[in-house]
């Protein structure tokens, strides 16, 4: 018989239990439900933080954008934007009384002024080239933005328009080539280049601040920012390529220009990548990140200062063995806040323009970035995101106290569902070294029950899974589906010092299958409600080789998804785009190093192939040509491994579409669970 406080203590536990059943498992769907958020600004003034917000339109297969708005002292952030489906890129005058935005609300993007409440819009440009990427001069007079235009008319619009409808008009569309690089990403490349062009503040014909042949940004490892106005409004500061053949270049190097135009002066001189231009707000200084290593896109990432007056030049982070992922200056230019990952989270950290001691401004189990200072310092404002939360903004006081959460847009989404935070764990690899790992329980997790296993294989494969939220690759989303979700950080990961990423190059098949065995050797130890009899293995680009090479050298597992994998590297490197990379990781190319492309080669071991293999990819696709991934299940097919291939016609090397993203997750939770769960 059951005593009262028996009665009572069932009565609580079945509360508590059906607390819990009430939140429903975080599933693809629900990742559609969550607004993405990005982009924050301060006003001048520190009165506002404007930002970009993404929602998932599934129906239309689209993520229409608009611009919002917060206090900075805190309250409800509100939209301003309405008109057009890609509204972003917000940026403030200097007096806080205007926006500049970029909008395709009139059929086309262009740049846009509106209030700060979202009246009063007016459109700045009306090129046939369109306009992306614009900043604001520091004056107020100018906006600098990146423009495709036909180099041979520069900013003459009418000759673009009249280039654009004679390619239009053409019946024939063959390409025809005769250098390299002649794609990339997703797109061929045309006889249009990426230009900065500058226009006034109160309209006007715009004028070409780099002409010529060359794309700036960069085409290759350039960014949407890397270019800037110095803080009197005279002067541009832009990265760009010269090398001659830029599919085996890292080269990009720092140039300034006259914002009136003219001949540009070289400012870097170094053989690797400088990009991320960033004046300091007193015009002393030009802050930038470099690498030092020719040809090697992952070599570490420093925080470079040049004294504009006297030339000198100083590397502020050499003794630290972290990547400087982004930089912003302090208001009164005396020093730099900048973001570092390690061992699976990115902190903001500080360091005085002199260089010194770096000091760390903000921290925890998370993923920081997008910092700014109020004009007065006394406020930063930046993004946050964790395994468990995207990205939300937030602001912390310079004199202390806990930081407060300016953005709330998802938390009635993210209440409805069950998020399972990450845990993380250490393991000794095969030569000693440490290698960690991350972990998710899955939904419903109950004590003394075993779970089925799902090892995500991350890419790059200088990338890293850590305290951060991924759309493509939600570990939230596998957990949700009944899986105990393994995140290993093996050799060539980032955020554990240059020498543990390059102990891959050369290696891909050695060092880092080893760490990923030595974690799944782990499993039975630290994981004691893991099934390690039922367990599957994911990966993407490098994950993606890294499951087509597990195929020829491992049974552990009872199926894998390989999404835009490498699977023969000769053949890879004749289709790719970006030569720098083999050239660097397998030191040269296939006629001259056969035996190193053969012996990584997952093609080389397809009679070991044994596995059952979901086979993905895009059509769209040129870092990872997806006859990679037709290669790999026509090998499977013909060894009789029971395979299955999908191939998205309108995607590159990540699947973004919403419809293509549920129809993904659902497809592959369908072949791990009929290989894993039965």
């Amino acid at each position: 018989m059951c005593r009262p406080i028996c009665r009572g203590t069932v009565f609580l536990f079945a509360a508590v239990a059906m607390l819990f059943a009430q939140k429903r498992p975080f599933d693809a769907n629900a990742m559609m439900e969550l607004k993405r958020i990005s982009d924050p600004q301060i006003s001048p003034d520190a009165k506002w933080v404007a930002f970009t917000v993404q929602s998932v339109d599934v129906a239309a297969n689209s993520k229409p954008s608009q611009v919002w708005i917060v206090p900075l002292s805190g309250g409800a952030p509100r939209q301003i934007t309405h008109d057009g489906t890609a509204n972003q890129r917000p940026r403030w005058s200097p007096d806080s009384r205007r926006i500049a935005y970029i909008s395709n609300r009139s059929g086309s993007s262009q740049i846009w002024l509106m209030d700060p409440d979202g009246g009063n819009a007016k459109a700045v440009t009306n090129l046939a080239t369109e306009a992306d990427g614009e900043l604001l001069s520091p004056d107020g007079k100018n906006l600098v933005f990146t423009s495709s235009v036909y180099p041979e008319c520069a900013a003459d619009d009418a000759c673009n328009r009249k280039d654009l409808d004679a390619d239009e008009a053409d019946k024939v569309k063959a390409r025809i080539y005769t250098e390299l690089l002649y794609r990339h990403w997703t797109e061929w490349s045309t006889r249009r280049r990426s230009h900065l062009l500058v226009v006034a503040v109160s309209g006007g014909d715009a004028h070409d601040l780099t002409p010529g042949t060359r794309d700036v940004p960069p085409f290759s490892l350039g960014g949407p920012d890397d270019y800037d106005i110095a803080p009197d409004g005279q002067e541009v500061c832009y990265s760009m390529n010269a090398d001659p053949v830029l599919a085996v270049s890292t080269n990009s190097d720092l140039y300034a220009v006259s914002i009136q135009g003219g001949a540009p002066r070289r400012i870097t001189a170094a053989t690797g990548n400088d990009s991320s231009p960033r004046y300091s707000r007193d015009g002393k200084y030009l802050a930038w990140r470099a690498q030092l290593r020719a040809g090697y896109e992952s070599d570490r990432y420093r925080l470079m200062v040049l004294e504009r007056a006297t030339g000198k030049t100083t590397n502020l982070t050499e003794n630290l063995d972290r990547w400087v992922n982004s930089f912003t200056w302090s208001p009164d230019s005396r020093a730099l806040f900048f973001t570092t990952a390690d061992r699976g989270r990115q902190a903001i950290q500080r360091i005085p323009v002199t260089g010194g001691a770096v000091r760390v401004a903000v921290s925890g189990d998370s993923e920081l970035d997008d910092m700014q200072l109020s004009a007065d310092g006394k406020t930063m404002v930046y993004t946050q995101q964790t395994g468990a939360a995207p990205l939300e903004i937030y602001r912390a006081a310079s004199s202390g106290g806990a930081p407060a959460a300016l953005t709330h847009l998802n938390d009635d989404a993210l209440a409805a569902h069950e998020l399972i935070p990450l845990e993380e764990f250490w393991v000794d690899a095969a030569d000693g070294s440490k290698v960690q790992y991350f972990v998710v329980k899955p939904y419903g997790f109950q004590a003394g029950k075993k779970y089925p296993v799902v090892m995500l294989i991350h890419g790059g494969p200088q990338g890293n899974w850590g305290y951060s939220w991924s759309y493509r690759w939600n570990q939230q989303v596998f957990a949700a589906a009944g899986y105990v979700v393994v995140m290993p950080n093996p050799r060539g990961s980032t955020g554990y010092g240059q020498k543990f990423i390059d102990e891959i190059n050369g290696d891909w098949g050695g060092k880092p299958f080893d760490d990923i065995m030595a974690v799944t050797d782990h499993i039975v130890v630290d994981l004691p409600y893991a099934d390690t009899s039922r367990m599957a293995a994911a990966g993407a680009s490098y994950g993606g080789y890294m499951i087509d090479w597990m195929l020829g050298h491992t049974q552990r597992f009872k199926a894998l998804v390989s999404h835009s994998g490498v699977y023969d590297l000769t053949s890879e490197f004749g289709a790719t785009e970006e030569l720098w990379f083999p050239l660097w990781e397998f030191g040269g190319t296939p006629w001259d190093k056969p035996d190193d492309y053969a012996k990584w080669s997952p093609s080389s071991f397809v009679k070991d192939f044994h596995t059952p293999t979901l086979v993905s990819g895009g059509e769209l696709d040129f870092r990872v040509p997806y006859n990679q991934d037709l290669e790999l299940f026509t090998a499977l097919q013909m060894q009789k491994v029971p395979s299955k291939l999908v191939i998205f016609p309108d995607e590159g090397h990540w699947i973004l579409k919403p419809g293509n993203s549920l129809l993904w997750y659902r497809t592959v939770l369908d072949w791990l669970d009929l290989w894993v769960k039965k």
